[in-house]
């Protein structure tokens, strides 16, 4: 009995199974047939505004669009009467169409398989259809909003924020020889200051580039701008360097979220034929940062007498006024985004239908009352929107205090940054992602490197200059002298100088060498690079002078008495004209990128992306090879704006087959982590080709050529993304 028992309930349990899945298979063909009548639907709907007349049956009325009105009805529905089953869409107040409307048919013809009863992949399989479906929907959507006043209000909104990127880049390097003297920097220490400013933007491209994905272009780039001016103003008052360094690492993640979401923002709200062109201009607001960081720099930074002192203990000089100007770009922009609505490509792909469909609207009536054209309609009536997958969260039991809940989303949201970032590595976007890392980094490497090696080669040979002016004199007997004016750029050896007086004084790259000092007074005096070497001083007296212990080298002192000395760094010589001559250097190599620009951005769409990458990056490299004859220092600065004008082209036509190549759900996630290895080959590139300054010419040339060509024909294996849509 027992086996005939068995068999029977076998037999049941497999007869039931075989009626669910025939069931299963039943729904699911039902369900294609009513996709496929949604389709249908949808493509008639958009046939209608690819034409260029207006029709008077898509005039709206009361909100309901594709509608025709009732003449006969003195109010609406949603004021009326009505029973339980017929409820009132939200949105209706609002005019924004009920997205369920078209969902009853489904219902008419059988019930769908809800989603917890479809496997992963099925649901990535619809959702992937959705998106697909979408894509060509959005850029039918954004053509009839057209481009106008939305289009370039946000442009100089994002351009601020790209500016505040650029002055970022620009004001370690003009800050950092002021800031050294200031807070008495060690040599082994100087170079912190560059590499921590790198470190922090390319944490930060990474981290901010992935939010963006998760909760939104705009809120992404306000939170990170806010944290980039926050940090940048408070470095300016700080005055251990410990501190500071800290200020700007933070300062530095903040700004590193601006590239990657700036341009993912920008992007989702141009039509094709537009983003090329548009997105090339967006890059001249980098120039112009550095520009602006030149200028202020040139202007602030040589006037010492713009500081003050509240005691010894604190200092306020030039280079922090420089670093509150360099602060307000950054400062425009959080103020001008707090104006600006999200995305609303990025509205859709999360599902916030109602959200995206005002914005859409707001767009095109922005631009249309721009045109004067205010009574044109804006004729979208329904917009796919993605399948939501929901991700499972497991919450720990022991999340009520806030604290713990404040640990467990941020913990939630850093794994769902990674596993996005994860999916730039899974099919089709994979080869993508890896031959973009490729060009990335050759690109990054080889333009940072040389940006670096360029001004430490003017600087050497300046250096070589000055010192082969240098004056010697030796076995110098002077007695009851009195020294007030300037000494530069000498070497006084085997001297005595009895009963003499330094009053006034200025010693600038001064050394003296087995010299003897006796019955001497030196008061207020001021000294750069100044020593005094195996010396002797014998009843000398030391006045309000800066000379501390570390200047005399071997050297003796007897009987000899220190008042009011002054310790510490000392920023002075307001006659030195060779932080002018850095800024403008600087200024001409910014400046010389802004024919590239032009350039870019007018045949970035006639030419293509692929073309002007490759050939930009080619020729950056033959470039190079005319370094072998920069012997002077007007010869570097011309390579220099040469280098720097044919390189700009690359950048651009990158930045745009960047956001072109990733799907939306991915791409600020996908731009942050190239960014970030741009920055990580910046550091690189300047640690390589710092090294070799004054050594040899022949490896930095060689090595840049190389990865720059390299990187070019990894270039134009990329696909051409002009003729696509914004997947």
């Amino acid at each position: 009995m027992e086996e005939t028992y068995k068999d029977r309930t076998s037999l049941m349990k497999g007869a039931k199974d075989i009626a669910k899945e025939v069931k299963r298979q039943a729904v699911k063909k039902v369900n294609k047939a009513v996709d496929k009548a949604q389709d249908g639907y949808t493509q008639r709907s958009y046939n209608r505004f690819q034409d260029e007349e207006d029709d008077d049956d898509y005039y709206v009325q009361g909100g309901n669009y594709g509608v025709e009105a009732n003449d006969d009805e003195g109010s609406s529905e949603a004021t009326e009467g009505h029973d339980e089953d017929d409820e009132i869409y939200e949105g209706e107040y609002q005019g924004i169409p009920n997205i369920g409307q078209g969902k009853d048919g489904m219902v008419a013809l059988g019930q769908p398989i809800r989603d917890e009863y479809k496997d992963r992949h099925e649901l990535e399989s619809e959702r992937k259809a959705d998106e697909e479906e979408l894509a060509q929907q959005y850029e039918l959507i954004i053509q009839e909003c057209g481009h106008g006043r939305f289009q370039w209000a946000l442009f100089f909104v994002l351009g601020m924020a790209l500016m505040a990127d650029g002055v970022e880049v620009f004001v370690v390097g003009f800050v950092l020889p002021s800031a050294e003297t200031d807070m008495c920097i060690p040599n082994s220490g100087s170079g912190w200051l560059g590499d921590i400013v790198y470190l922090g933007m390319m944490v930060g491209a990474f981290f901010w580039g992935g939010l963006a994905d998760k909760v939104g272009r705009r809120q992404s780039l306000l939170i990170c701008m806010s944290v980039n001016g926050f940090f940048a103003f408070l470095s300016s008052f700080v005055q251990g360097y410990g501190f500071f360094l800290f200020c700007r690492l933070f300062s530095g993640f903040g700004i590193g979220g601006a590239v990657p979401t700036v341009f993912s923002y920008f992007s989702e709200v141009l039509a094709r034929e537009k983003r090329g062109e548009h997105l090339s201009w967006l890059c001249m607001f980098w120039m112009i940062g550095g520009i602006y960081a030149s200028a202020m720099a040139w202007a602030i930074i040589p006037h010492y007498g713009w500081s003050f002192s509240m005691g010894s203990a604190y200092q306020f000089h030039s280079w922090r006024v420089f670093v509150i100007v360099c602060a307000l770009p950054c400062v425009s922009s959080v103020v001008a985004l707090t104006f600006m609505p999200e995305s609303p490509r990025f509205l859709l792909e999360v599902g916030k239908h109602d959200e995206a469909w005002m914005i859409l609207k707001q767009i095109h009536d922005t631009n249309m009352r721009a045109r004067g054209q205010p009574e044109k309609v804006f004729t979208v009536n329904r917009i796919k929107t993605p399948k939501q997958i929901d991700e499972l969260i497991e919450i720990e039991s022991d999340t009520g205090t806030w604290y713990r809940r404040c640990i467990v989303r941020i913990r939630t949201e850093l794994y769902g940054i990674w596993l996005t970032f994860m999916r730039c590595f899974n099919y089709p976007v994979k080869d993508n992602t890896i031959k973009l890392t490729a060009v990335w980094f050759t690109l990054s490497f080889g333009y940072y490197g040389l940006s670096v090696w360029f001004p430490d080669v003017i600087k050497h040979l300046q250096s070589d200059e000055y010192a082969s002016r240098v004056k010697h004199f030796r076995n110098e007997e002077v007695s009851h002298f009195v020294f007030n004016f300037t000494l530069e750029n000498q070497i006084h050896s085997n001297g005595e100088y009895i009963n003499d007086r330094f009053i006034m004084m200025k010693f600038k790259s001064v050394t003296f060498e087995d010299s003897l000092f006796k019955n001497c007074v030196f008061e207020d005096i001021t000294s750069l690079n100044t020593y005094f070497r195996n010396c002797t001083f014998v009843n000398t007296t030391f006045y309000n002078t800066d000379l501390e212990q570390y200047k005399f080298v071997d050297s003796e002192l007897i009987n000899c008495t220190f008042f009011h000395i002054r310790t510490g760094c000392q920023i002075s010589f307001d006659d030195d004209y060779s932080a002018y001559w850095i800024y403008f250097v600087n200024f001409l190599g910014t400046l010389a990128v802004l024919p590239g620009n032009i350039v870019s951005a007018l045949l970035m769409d006639r030419i293509g992306r692929l073309t002007m990458l490759g050939g930009s990056m080619v020729l950056s490299g033959i470039s190079c090879f005319f370094l072998w004859f920069g012997t002077s220092e007007s010869m570097m600065i011309g390579m220099l704006c040469l280098y720097n004008g044919l390189t700009i082209s690359a950048w651009n036509s990158l930045d745009v087959i960047t956001v072109e190549l990733y799907p939306t759900d991915r791409r600020a996630t996908g731009f942050g982590f190239l960014n970030a290895l741009c920055k990580a080959a910046a550091v690189l590139g300047n640690l390589i080709f710092g090294s070799l300054v004054g050594i040899t010419k022949a490896i930095p040339i060689l090595l840049a050529s190389t990865v720059l060509v390299c990187g070019g024909l990894v270039g134009l294996r990329l696909p051409d993304t002009r003729t696509q849509v914004l997947m």
